[in-house]
């Protein structure tokens, strides 16, 4: 008798995903190759969705998977990794019956159509993370953050932040000045006309500051930039249809519609006093991530964007859940100049011609012009409508060049951390989470900041597969 093999027609990405990811408790971390930098001293954390099927049900967009969370300690006496699924009611509740009882972002409620009326959202914690002084928080930008221990993960619950009334979210991105130590950030409450919330924090994560606006419709909004004085938000002509929502016969992702007749909103608020300042209107794109923001000497914001031409994004996110991808979604790295007093866009260009994701700049220069910007991207030659992101890249600005990563076949590493050396403040690292699909196995990888197409300078390896996350950062010890 003759076994025969059937190769899976899938491709290597889709193993992170095939199964749910397995939790790990402290674990020494061996190295396979190099060794840790001296100066690499603090924790990597990064959140992602982990689990995409329960009760042998898919869940129905890559957003629903339940949030887990990855802590590298980086210490003298080496590395060690912790991996925890974020402890939200509603993960407990369907990990009690083993099987799927809420809507999300992707899917509508299992069953008959009044479960959608009679259960809320879960929270699935699964986009970000802010690591305060006593605690890290876990960001979904539909509801509150979840509280975790900093050292074993453990989940203490949600958190308000001293400010969050019943009804209020926040978003995945805030942004953090260095320099005064405030954390901005926003959410937006659902509605015939959304409210944009803003938020104002000292170090701690206690709001100090509330403000609120009226949207047109309710929009798609994940991320705004910090830029001096202002806070800018670009608002994409995305709406959700909200009545098939409402009466459960649609998911929040299907009900949005792609608007490109209304245009781009800016809309541009005081920084002080989280107040209006300008609003206007620009040709439409979509965007899910700003990478830096700063004024010039002329006065003029600049904005860099990872810039879409519709919103084909969605689609190709959603497919990413099935293991199989085959909508081409295409970015490119663009540069918004607008005034700030009147709002008006003075120039949008191009300054890089390569799809793109998860941009961002040194911590260091952020709200300043930035030499250099990071980024996730494809390697050259990629069908990207059937692969996902698979190298992490660095462009130099001044000499307008792209240097990448050679991560190899079938390996995809994580959103690019940059981590300045705690003993030389002219060293930098850049840290990566990459998935082996050659041999089903997650590493964290640590490269030379300035020298990203070299080999890594240390590789570990992690106890299990690490399923593709979101956003990490980075706490120096």
């Amino acid at each position: 008798m003759h076994t025969i093999n059937f190769k899976s027609t899938k491709p290597a990405w889709a193993g992170a995903i095939a199964q749910p990811a397995q939790e790990f408790s402290p674990t020494q971390l061996q190295v396979i190759s190099g060794k840790i930098p001296a100066g690499l001293r603090g924790t990597l954390y990064r959140n992602g969705p982990a689990r995409l099927e329960r009760g042998n049900i898919r869940m129905g967009h890559w957003f629903d998977g339940d949030g887990a969370i990855l802590a590298v300690y980086f210490t003298s006496e080496g590395a060690t990794g912790v991996y925890r699924y974020v402890q939200t009611a509603g993960y407990k509740e369907e990990e009690a019956k083993n099987q799927l009882l809420f809507a999300n972002y992707g899917m509508t409620a299992p069953g008959a159509i009044w479960n959608t009326w009679l259960k809320q959202f879960k929270n699935a914690a699964n986009t970000s993370v802010l690591a305060l002084p006593d605690k890290l928080l876990t960001l979904w930008e539909g509801g509150k953050p979840h509280a975790l221990d900093l050292q074993n993960l453990e989940t203490f619950g949600e958190d308000n932040l001293s400010g969050l009334t019943e009804g209020l979210s926040y978003s995945a991105h805030y942004k953090r000045d260095l320099q005064t130590g405030e954390i901005f950030n926003f959410g937006v409450t659902p509605g015939l006309n959304a409210t944009l919330n803003i938020y104002k924090s000292i170090s701690t994560g206690k709001i100090i500051q509330k403000s609120q606006f009226q949207l047109d419709g309710t929009p798609l909004l994940h991320d705004f930039v910090l830029a001096g004085k202002y806070l800018i938000f670009c608002i994409p002509p995305v709406r959700m249809n909200p009545l098939p929502v409402l009466i459960g016969l649609s998911s929040y992702s299907d009900a949005l519609e792609w608007k490109p007749q209304l245009g781009t909103q800016i809309l541009v608020f005081a920084r002080e006093t989280l107040s209006l300042v300008s609003r206007s209107e620009t040709e439409p794109w979509y965007q899910w991530h700003f990478s830096n923001g700063y004024i010039d000497d002329s006065g003029l914001v600049n904005v860099d964007i990872a810039r879409y031409e519709d919103f084909q994004t969605n689609q190709y996110l959603k497919e990413v859940a099935t293991g199989e991808t085959h909508t081409p979604a295409k970015s490119s790295l663009s540069r918004l100049q607008l005034n700030p007093q009147t709002g008006k866009v003075t120039a949008i260009e191009q300054i890089l011609d390569r799809y793109c994701e998860f941009p961002s700049v040194p911590p260091q220069n952020e709200r300043q012009a930035s030499r250099y910007t990071y980024l996730s991207t494809f390697r050259q030659g990629t069908d990207i409508s059937q692969e996902i992101l698979n190298t992490i890249a660095r462009f130099d600005h001044q000499a307008e060049k792209l240097t990448s990563s050679d991560c190899g076949e079938n390996r995809y590493p994580s959103e690019p951390i940059y981590v300045e050396d705690a003993e030389n403040p002219n060293q930098a690292w850049v840290i990566t989470v990459v998935y082996d699909g050659n041999i089903n196995n997650s590493e964290v990888w640590v490269f030379n900041a300035d020298r990203l197409d070299e080999e890594p300078i240390c590789k570990l390896r992690l106890p299990s597969v690490i399923p593709h996350s979101f956003h990490g950062t980075w706490k120096p010890a």
